[in-house]
């Protein structure tokens, strides 16, 4: 188990967000030498996409093979589509990101920030 937190560039839209969280998370899944990988986003087009075979087209289409290629490493991938109140921890790590100027990743920890979220998801 393994989580972090980064601020990324700035974003057009939600389809580009999510797949540059995405890509991402995959790189640091893939340098860190996971091979169990669950990809979860809010996005169901981006969720779909990353699963289907086809070539993108869209403008995002270099992000989309980006992340096609780092999959392709990976021995056992799931890739789902949750609807946006199911994923408060990713948008908790998302938000406290806004405010660090480094990478923060906790290996073997949960963040201060997750725990808070799953404590509040619970009640």
């Amino acid at each position: 188990m393994a989580s972090f937190s980064a601020r990324g560039p700035s974003v057009a839209d939600s389809e580009e967000a999510e797949l540059l969280a995405c890509r991402k998370s995959l790189e640091f899944a893939v340098d860190t030498g996971f091979t169990d990988i669950v990809v979860e986003g809010d996005n169901s087009a981006v969720m779909n996409s990353i699963l289907s075979s086809r070539t993108e087209f869209s403008r995002q289409g270099d992000l989309y093979e980006d992340v096609k290629c780092m999959t392709a490493r990976i021995t056992n991938l799931t890739v789902s589509c949750v609807h946006r109140t199911a994923n408060s921890v990713a948008h908790s790590l998302a938000r406290f990101a806004k405010n660090i100027d480094d990478e923060i990743v906790w290996m073997e920890d949960s963040p201060p920030v997750a725990l808070e979220a799953l404590y509040f998801d619970s009640s």
